[in-house]
Order: C-alpha cells, then sequence, then structure tokens
C-alpha cells in the first residue's frame, strides 16, 4: 500500500510539472501582438496635438506627458516596422 502512494504522488508530480512547464509556451505565443501603423501612426498625431496646445495653454507638464506617450508609440511603431521588414527577408 505504501508503495503504492509514493508511486502515485511521484506520478501526479511528474504530471503537474509537465502541466506546469507547458504553461507559459502556450500564454507566450497566445500574447503575440498585431501592429497597425495607420492607427498608431494617427495615435501620435493626436497627442503631438494636444502635447501643443496644451503647452499653448500653459500646462508644460501634461504637454511632456503627452510627448512621452507619443515618443513610446513611435518606439513601438518603429521596432513593428522593423520585425515586419526582418521577416519578409528571404534566407539566403
Amino acid at each position: 500500500m505504501r508503495r503504492r502512494i509514493s508511486a502515485l504522488a511521484l506520478t501526479a508530480a511528474l504530471a503537474g510539472g509537465v502541466v506546469f512547464t507547458a504553461l507559459p509556451a502556450t500564454t507566450a505565443s497566445a500574447a503575440t501582438a498585431t501592429c497597425h501603423p495607420s492607427q498608431m501612426r494617427q495615435q501620435i498625431a493626436d497627442l503631438r496635438a494636444k502635447a501643443k496646445r496644451m503647452k499653448h495653454e500653459g500646462e508644460p507638464e501634461a504637454a511632456r506627458r503627452a510627448n512621452a506617450q507619443a515618443d513610446a508609440i513611435q518606439k513601438r511603431l518603429n521596432q513593428c516596422l522593423k520585425s515586419d521588414s526582418e521577416a519578409s527577408k528571404r534566407w539566403s
């Protein structure tokens, strides 16, 4: 009886380990992001216009935050465009 319980516990632990090691691989592949360059460019333009308006109205801190958001979106856009161009190159 004692061997049977330890064998069942070992089997359950191994099966649980397989589930835990397989779980991050599926969530990582499910987290792929898609890029929409036209929408991202529009967001950047809107944020830059907002920052300009805020600066004109005398709110430099809000303008700085809007510019920082626009810079972050620009960085993501550049990364997306770079990955798309590298993915489309032929393997030689």
